[in-house]
């Protein structure tokens, strides 16, 4: 693992990017310093960027996020989601799995959103776990995880599985709190027995998703803050890794923002995780 400054050190390497947004590019609200510059970069290099994320949302939600942001569209060539990917095979139902689910769907969401159950998909949605054919994990509302114990031990009986369309385990908001993510209780639910359908990094379905956009590419370099899910499905996928220091792993690694890690603290929280990626860098910049 080498430590970097900028992306610029090693841009000249690779001809295709897959880098994350939310913790790399934005805070959820608006871009961070450099971000928008180093995209800028790597467009003028000629080289594909796929913004590659694990939003629950759809992939035209995460364009219209961006958008709102003022990250400009040309700065980037693809979206790809999480949410897309678990709506088109709810939509579809192409493979096995999607095939053999019921209509009858338990939706968790941020809030209201129902962006994952429109659009021309036939489910019926309901209340209670009692009624459901599966649960749709897209959202939680930063309750503890011990607020979906009673609903995860109840879908455990029925032996109803569930749909993982973030599986991310934390997130940072805008003013630096950690909250709860979808993935997290998606692992409870394995934990317990149950059975979950991922879509997401760090499974390999997304990457190839990815990847095929692209079947020319040979050096690809995934970028993102999580070693759980950006690192772990790029070395997956065979793809290099850049760690973005300033993330989800910031507060573990003792930062602030703009701050470079310890070389002891990242061999440390490398080590406790188990991931391990080409470069590190401590924010998204050339």
């Amino acid at each position: 693992m080498k430590s970097i400054q900028g992306l610029g050190e090693i841009a000249g390497d690779y001809d295709l990017f897959l880098i994350d947004q939310w913790g790399v590019i934005h805070n959820g609200e608006t871009p961070y310093a450099g971000a928008i510059d180093t995209l800028a970069e790597l467009k003028s290099l000629g080289r594909p960027v796929v913004i590659l994320s694990n939003s629950a949302r759809r992939a035209h939600v995460g364009v219209e996020k961006m958008d709102s942001m003022g990250i400009p569209r040309e700065f980037y060539d693809h979206m790809v989601t999480s949410g897309e990917q678990a709506w088109q095979a709810l939509r579809h139902r192409n493979d096995p799995f999607h095939a053999g689910l019921g209509r009858r769907c338990l939706l968790f969401s941020w809030g209201d959103d129902r962006g994952l159950t429109g659009g021309g998909i036939d489910l019926d949605l309901v209340k209670d776990v009692a009624e459901a054919d599966f649960i749709l994990m897209a959202g939680t509302n930063r309750e503890p995880l011990e607020h979906y114990e009673p609903v995860l031990q109840a879908a455990l009986a029925r032996k109803i599985p569930m749909i993982c369309a973030n599986p991310d385990l934390v997130s940072v908001t805008p003013d630096g709190e950690l909250v709860i993510c979808p993935g997290q209780i998606a692992r409870r639910y394995e934990e317990i027995g149950g059975f979950v359908q991922w879509h997401g990094k760090p499974h390999r379905e997304v990457y190839k998703a990815c990847l095929a956009l692209y079947p020319d590419a040979k050096r690809v370099l995934g970028i993102g803050d999580s070693l759980h899910h950006d690192i772990a499905g790029a070395a997956a996928a065979g793809i290099d890794s850049l760690f973005i220091a300033a993330g989800v792993h910031a507060q573990a690694l003792g930062i602030e923002w703009g701050e470079t890690p310890s070389p002891a603290r990242l061999e440390t929280v490398y080590t406790e995780i188990g991931q391990r990626p080409n470069y590190a860098v401590p924010v998204f910049r050339w």
